[in-house]
């Protein structure tokens, strides 16, 4: 059985491996996130029984659509948290991921706060092929450039423009993601200001291109602002093209986004994919 859930129009097919294991081919993550042949969706998520840590509810995995599995996916762990939150009937869950234990909580109903753990900038961290200014990074492609570096259990990279909508991030970021600085590809996010509480931000994913949302890249984008003195505050709203996501940057580094999901439709996969 899966569930299709989307977090800002970020969609997700979501299969339920905590009782019968999942370990579905390239091939079939491709063909199930292909919306024309498939369920559809921006990643495949599989819920694994807990590994571990006595707090964890759950394990989750993602995968892109071309196959890769990948680290983090803020919004895709919103809505998992919401499922686990309404089957439990909990108002906090602890989700065991490749970037760490996150905590979430119920805010609102369909409205889901997750801890995304702390953000690295050391060069190794993100990872960089050699010493750099993570900052400060000389790196780019036409109007973008001078970015900042950044870890928050995948890797990123943020631009700042003074003119989003100017922008063919399209056009631009596939060369940047390649560069061979990044030896694991890095998302690219480019972020225009609005004020010091609130900013746009438009993503190009690894192995899933421009996305609606992007719960870790406005997490990595709030702390670059904040990194490169654009802002001091640490509660920002991040406009993406799907909606807005509140980002907090704590003390420690750390960050907490707090957005909405939804519940799209529930199936049965065909007979050999689950």
């Amino acid at each position: 059985m899966f569930v299709k859930m989307h977090g800002l129009r970020n969609h997700f097919c979501i299969v339920d491996a905590r009782q019968v294991p999942y370990r579905p081919s390239r091939e079939e993550i491709v063909h199930l996130c292909d919306p024309e042949v498939g369920v559809g969706g921006d990643q495949l998520v599989v819920i694994e029984p807990p590994a571990g840590d006595p707090r964890a509810a759950a394990s989750i995995r993602f995968w892109n659509v071309d196959g890769r599995e990948v680290e983090a996916c803020g919004n895709a762990t919103r809505c998992v948290a919401w499922l686990l939150l309404e089957e439990q009937s909990l108002n906090e869950v602890f989700l065991q991921t490749q970037a760490g234990l996150l905590e979430c909580h119920r805010i609102a109903p369909f409205r889901v706060s997750t801890g995304m753990g702390r953000i690295r900038s050391g060069w190794r961290d993100i990872p960089l092929a050699e010493a750099r200014d993570t900052v400060h990074l000389d790196v780019g492609n036409g109007a973008l450039r001078d970015g900042v570096a950044l870890n928050i259990g995948n890797p990123h990279v943020v631009f700042f423009v003074d003119d989003l909508d100017a922008v063919d991030v399209e056009a631009l970021a596939p060369a940047i993601q390649n560069d061979p600085l990044f030896p694991e590809q890095a998302n690219v996010g480019v972020a225009q200001m609005r004020s010091p509480e609130r900013m746009r931000l438009v993503v190009y994913e690894r192995g899933a291109g421009l996305t609606k949302a992007c719960g870790s890249g406005a997490c990595v984008a709030h702390f670059a602002a904040l990194a490169r003195g654009l802002t001091d505050a640490r509660r920002m709203t991040v406009e993406l093209p799907g909606g807005e996501l509140e980002i907090e940057i704590l003390a420690d580094g750390s960050a907490v986004m707090t957005g909405p999901v939804a519940f799209c439709f529930s199936g049965f996969l065909p007979d050999g994919e689950e």
